[in-house]
């Protein structure tokens, strides 16, 4: 028998002076039997990073992402269908990248962990003529402190301000300086 995915619920007050966004979020979180809390984590604070400020150009939404090889972790369709978003976590392999650039709008990667810069190193090359990516680093023990603060019911407030993330739930937050490893579009 699979084991079923387990259910996860996020409260999350977002406050991005960079963006001037302002907003709540009642988000349901499903986490794959094989995923991390700290992959979940970093698919939230994905979302928090990119939620538009209105559905007008459609929501950002969570894709079937582990589940799934051909959908994203987070994705923005229009109305038409056509991807806007396509957002990843982790360390995919450049043909899934490259793949979703064409596909998409824009591509954005939250990549994680402590083996992250062999790992960009391996792939950077590969990705140099993707205009319209965007990579990121979350520093691994940035990324293990987002990870504690996993809870089946969380209430968070995330807030951004030049560049810096805070998160918190009330009881402690954390500070995530996210690394520019690739600007895109």
């Amino acid at each position: 028998m699979a084991l079923k995915s387990t259910i996860f619920k996020a409260a999350l007050q977002i406050a991005d002076m960079d963006r001037s966004l302002y907003a709540d979020h009642a988000l349901t979180l499903a986490r794959h039997p094989s995923e991390t809390d700290e992959r979940m984590m970093a698919r939230l604070l994905a979302f928090a990073l990119n939620v538009p400020a209105d559905d007008h150009q459609g929501a950002l939404g969570f894709g079937r992402g582990i589940s799934d090889n051909d959908d994203p972790d987070l994705w923005q369709l229009d109305l038409t269908g056509q991807i806007i978003q396509w957002i990843e976590v982790g360390q995919p392999d450049d043909r899934r990248l490259i793949k979703a650039c064409g596909r998409a709008d824009v591509v954005k990667l939250y990549a994680y962990g402590p083996s992250v810069a062999v790992w960009w190193a391996g792939i950077v090359n590969k990705l140099s003529r993707l205009s319209n990516l965007a990579v990121w680093r979350i520093p691994s023990e940035q990324s293990l402190a987002l990870a504690a603060l996993a809870a089946r019911s969380m209430r968070l407030q995330v807030t951004v301000q030049e560049g810096l993330v805070w998160v918190g739930n009330g009881e402690q937050s954390i500070e995530i300086a996210p690394e520019v490893l690739k600007s895109g579009a």
